[in-house]
């Protein structure tokens, strides 16, 4: 066995990863070396993900707990203790706002590298089955030249030359070396198995990765527009937005917690190739390959032997003594049987693209094109595909993280708008100063008008020594002036211009003149008005 490779060094997570302890479902340790054939080694990945459905647990209880309390310890709070915890809920809401998009921004680029390394794998793949395809081609399309063509043109030269004991000899020597020739051809590996393992193990791979890929990309969609519609609902302070938002986020908390056990068995799984990619290999071709071949291709040292040098020499040697009998043939036979040239220039033929062929051969089966192959899928699916799939577990604990926050505000923020709505529903509608009653008066215009009977007239002179001002706007309805006209004997005065847009306070009167204005009818409004003219 040849020493350690300079050339291929695994990364120092994966070795962090392949030391994470692997145990069965039955709590048994486990070899973590990669064998994912056997059912101990299933479950102890199986097992991971469990660790992460039990944190999912943990985290549903937690919450479970907080909202319990939540709603069991209500009690009333002065208007003091309100600001701190509106304070919270904002902090709580922008702190899983931030969390949210960390989380995003790493999920993105973890899925990326993920993707880069998946596809490094599934290129190489392509390129070692293209590889193989070509051997194979070259060694079935030699064989079948020197199986049927050169044979139909030896068995004719035979007869053509029969009378020529010595030119019948030079081709059964001839024949002698094509059957040498097979017989080598014959011994090289079939490479149709590994072929088709390949081609389908890339295709199978791309198809997986193609999902994964778009249902990470889905999943970090749908976080980020859950948090951007629960910042919307807490900024618009909309009770039905934030419940469908917390009904989303445990959703998501739930999704996160999966994709985190399921990105760690990965992880672990392929960190346990990674360590020891050799060994693994070799035990999975050893049933149809020879162990020198896997061997020479995985470390491809120059103090390796080739294992096809001694075929390709006895190949070369053999073509060149074929063409030394055929040039010998055809300077000395041709001038005394003009009929062989034919089928001895088409040997000719047939032997110069065996050559050729046997040059592609010999480049082909050299260990540095497929061992090229071989490190950068080891580079992309060790350093690239398990980077990127520690970026995803950070994703999806900053998501969790993001969303069990947010899920402890919403509530929070639902109470506060409760609360705030029953402070407005304490105020009383029929203050004609009540901001929100003036707002019901305006929507509703059948609800009876509340007049004033508050004037400055009593500190600022006589009805006629007082005229509006020609540059003040009123936006009041059309009904308030006319009621306040009628009060006061239908001439309009500047007592009566509502108060919005005068820039003066509104007039302050105790409670017993407002109880008395309230008992008061229309018509003794209308007579009080009269006396007060009069």
């Amino acid at each position: 066995m040849s020493t350690a490779r300079v050339d291929y060094i695994a990364p120092w997570w994966t070795y962090w990863l392949h030391n994470f302890p692997h145990i069965n479902l039955r709590f048994q340790p486990v070899d973590n070396s990669f064998r994912p054939q056997e059912e101990n080694y299933q479950q102890s990945l199986i097992f991971l993900g469990c660790v992460a459905a039990a944190g999912l647990g943990l985290n549903l209880l937690f919450l479970a707990v907080y909202l319990s309390c939540l709603c069991c310890c209500r009690k009333e709070e002065e208007e003091e203790s309100k600001r701190p915890n509106s304070c919270c809920v904002t902090w709580a809401a922008v702190t899983a706002g931030l969390i949210s998009c960390a989380a995003v921004g790493v999920g993105f680029y973890g899925n990326s590298e993920t993707n880069d390394g998946v596809y490094q794998l599934t290129y190489s793949l392509y390129n070692a089955n293209h590889t193989l395809g070509g051997v194979d081609n070259l060694v079935s399309g030699t064989m079948g030249s020197m199986q049927s063509g050169l044979k139909q043109h030896l068995s004719r030269l035979d007869e053509i030359l029969a009378t020529r004991l010595d030119y019948v000899q030079t081709l059964r020597f001839m024949q002698q070396m094509a059957d040498n020739i097979i017989k080598q051809l014959v011994g090289l590996p079939d490479w149709d198995q590994v072929k088709v393992d390949l081609a389908a193990l890339a295709d199978q791979t791309s198809q997986m990765e193609y999902y994964r890929w778009l249902t990470y990309l889905l999943l970090l969609i749908l976080d980020l527009v859950i948090c951007l519609m629960a910042c919307l609902g807490l900024a618009k302070q909309s009770r039905w937005l934030l419940t469908t938002m917390m009904v989303f986020g445990v959703l998501t908390l739930v999704l996160s917690w999966a994709s985190l056990g399921a990105d760690t068995a990965a992880a672990v799984g392929t960190s346990d190739f990674c360590v020891a990619p050799d060994k693994f290999l070799m035990n999975q071709t050893k049933d149809f390959i020879s162990s020198d071949i896997v061997h020479y291709y995985l470390y491809c040292s120059q103090s390796l032997p080739n294992p096809f040098q001694q075929s390709l020499t006895i190949f070369q040697r053999s073509l060149t003594t074929m063409q030394l009998q055929i040039q010998g043939l055809l300077q000395f036979a041709v001038p005394l049987f003009p009929t062989a040239e034919r089928d001895l220039l088409s040997i000719q033929n047939l032997l110069n693209s065996s050559e050729a062929s046997l040059h592609q051969l010999t480049a082909l089966l050299d260990c540095r094109g497929l061992h090229k192959d071989y490190l950068d899928a080891l580079i992309g699916v060790c350093y690239d595909g398990v980077e990127g799939l520690l970026y995803l577990c950070l994703f999806s604990l900053l998501a969790a993280c993001a969303f069990c926050a947010m899920l402890c505000a919403i509530p929070r923020a639902w109470r506060h708008i409760a609360s705030r709505d029953r402070d407005y529903d304490d105020i009383d509608e029929e203050d004609p100063f009540n901001p929100q009653a003036r707002r019901m008066a305006a929507h509703n215009p059948s609800r009876g008008n509340m007049h004033s009977f508050c004037s400055y007239s009593s500190s600022l002179g006589s009805q006629s020594s007082l005229h509006p001002p020609t540059q003040a706007v009123s936006n009041a309805p059309v009904s308030e002036y006319m009621n306040q006209s009628v009060l006061f004997g239908g001439n309009p005065r500047y007592e009566n211009v509502p108060l919005i847009g005068r820039g003066s306070p509104p007039p302050s009167y105790s409670p017993s003149m407002r109880a008395t204005y309230l008992s008061m009818t229309d018509d003794q409004i209308r007579h009080f008005g009269n006396d007060f003219q009069a």
